[in-house]
């Protein structure tokens, strides 16, 4: 086994170099951003529908950010009539378009005033929120400790990491090479805080997964192959709707990037969880809905 110092060092150049790959790509991603097409969304003159009187804030997951994730499921919304933002946040310094690596809980701060800024624009006194990943988790610390279960009616969360993720157990080496924990959290902090068990984890779940006047909606996939175990995903509590994707359709292998980016099947649940009066079922044929 190599000696602490040399794991450390080893740590370190693996997050150095994905910031470093970031940051090459970057130009690329900055160019398609660019032409990125906008089908409607983040459209501060839009004003809410009767049929949908609440505007949609699409939460992007880790390394993600505010088109690449949504350049489906925000047209797919938005042709059905939403209103439809999306925000960046968890930006680290000098490491464009890849976010989500910042402390979640600064993350949430960010949703904040995001929320705010779509309730004022839209004039709308509540808002639903539609996350992928860490952005269907994130936005449960804003509904906690930050006010926002006042402005929420309804969180979806695709493929959420609610419990944490061992990351099929690779997490639990952690403790055998000292010091790559602590290098893991001071380059990447967003990423620490989403290991089972962490600091954040801990106390994001005390007293209950869920909070008075919100309704949740969790959609999982039983090949996900990042929150691992899957199960993991699903929440505890008043309010909760828990769907197994392939309980839905049997034929869908969508793994954790697929089914926040071009499921159409998980999509349809996205939009019954949206407006539960008008909900139809969920079958292999939502692929063409």
């Amino acid at each position: 086994m190599l000696p602490p110092k040399s794991w450390k060092r080893a740590v370190r150049a693996l997050s150095v170099l994905l910031l470093t790959a970031a940051a090459t790509l970057a130009p690329t991603a900055a160019a398609q951003a660019a032409t990125a097409p906008s089908r409607g969304w983040n459209d501060f003159s839009c004003k809410p529908s009767a049929a949908h009187p609440r505007p949609v804030v699409l939460v992007h997951g880790t390394f993600g950010n505010s088109w690449d994730n949504w350049l489906t499921l925000a047209p797919y919304l938005v042709d059905r009539g939403y209103c439809v933002f999306s925000l960046d946040y968890g930006q680290l310094p000098g490491v464009p378009l890849f976010n989500g690596l910042g402390p979640i809980a600064a993350s949430a701060g960010q949703l904040d005033t995001y929320v705010d800024r779509v309730l004022a624009a839209t004039g709308a006194p509540e808002a639903d929120l539609v996350g992928h990943s860490q952005g269907g988790m994130m936005p449960r610390w804003y509904l906690k400790f930050l006010g926002g279960a006042e402005k929420v009616n309804t969180l979806v969360g695709i493929a959420p990491d609610n419990h944490g993720t061992t990351l099929l157990g690779l997490t639990k080496l952690l403790p055998y090479f000292p010091g790559a924990e602590d290098v893991i959290s001071s380059t990447t902090p967003g990423l620490a805080d989403q290991i089972a068990g962490s600091a954040f984890i801990t106390k994001l779940n005390e007293g209950g997964d869920t909070v008075p006047g919100v309704r949740y909606h969790v959609i999982a996939t039983q090949y996900d192959e990042v929150v691992t175990p899957y199960r993991s995903q699903f929440l505890t509590g008043p309010n909760v709707t828990n769907v197994l994707i392939q309980d839905k359709c049997a034929l869908d292998l969508s793994e954790h990037v697929a089914i926040g980016t071009v499921d159409r099947v998980a999509f349809h649940e996205v939009a019954n969880a949206l407006d539960p009066a008008h909900a139809t079922p969920t079958t292999c044929l939502s692929v063409v809905g």
